[in-house]
């Protein structure tokens, strides 16, 4: 992953899976579907004979188009239950972007490809697991750009480093300890300036 996760710098290879979990088009099911559950994958992507990738086979490909019609695993062609096209994006493209297209074309995870290699798979789940992190650095952005004071409560009791006097609720504002008298009597002073 990158060092500073942001939603303008994090990309879809920052994230991404790899190395891609594949199988040969003329591959069965019941391969696919070991493979997948050894990896702990949700789908895995099907190739040629030359390794270019053609689509992807999912847990959901074979959950409807194989065992919900009673086939035998085994017996079924890879490339006969692949989705197609493979969906692709850009490595370079932005966390951001790669969440709104999963969401407007109604998918769950993308080849990432570069100079159209395939480098990597992302899924809704890689997104997912990056999230926090993306939203604390943009609350710590925010913060830090913001013109107001910060102010920082807490419900620490103890003696004011202002007047030296106990208080069951101290707060912590500019580096210090404050008693709610000391607290706004400082706000008075600031403001009658």
């Amino acid at each position: 992953m990158a060092s500073s996760l942001d939603e303008n710098v994090a990309t879809a290879k920052d994230v991404m899976s790899k190395p891609v979990i594949s199988v040969r088009e003329n591959d069965n099911a019941m391969n696919a579907a070991k493979l997948m559950a050894k990896h702990r994958i949700g789908g895995i992507v099907i190739v040629n004979k030359n390794g270019k990738p053609l689509g992807i086979v999912t847990e959901r490909d074979l959950a409807t188009r194989v065992v919900a019609k009673g086939l035998q695993p085994k017996d079924v062609n890879v490339s006969s239950i692949m989705s197609r096209p493979l969906a692709t994006i850009d490595g370079e493209t932005s966390i951001r972007e790669v969440a709104k297209k999963m969401s407007r074309l109604e998918i769950r995870r993308f080849a990432v490809v570069s100079k159209e290699d395939l480098q990597g798979i992302i899924t809704s789940n890689d997104i997912l697991r990056i999230t926090p992190v993306m939203m604390d650095l943009l609350s710590e952005r925010s913060r830090i750009n913001s013109n107001e004071p910060i102010r920082e409560t807490s419900n620490l009791a103890g003696y004011c480093d202002n007047c030296s006097e106990w208080s069951l609720s101290l707060s912590y504002h500019e580096g210090k300890f404050h008693c709610e008298d000391c607290l706004a009597d400082g706000e008075e002073e600031a403001k009658g300036k």
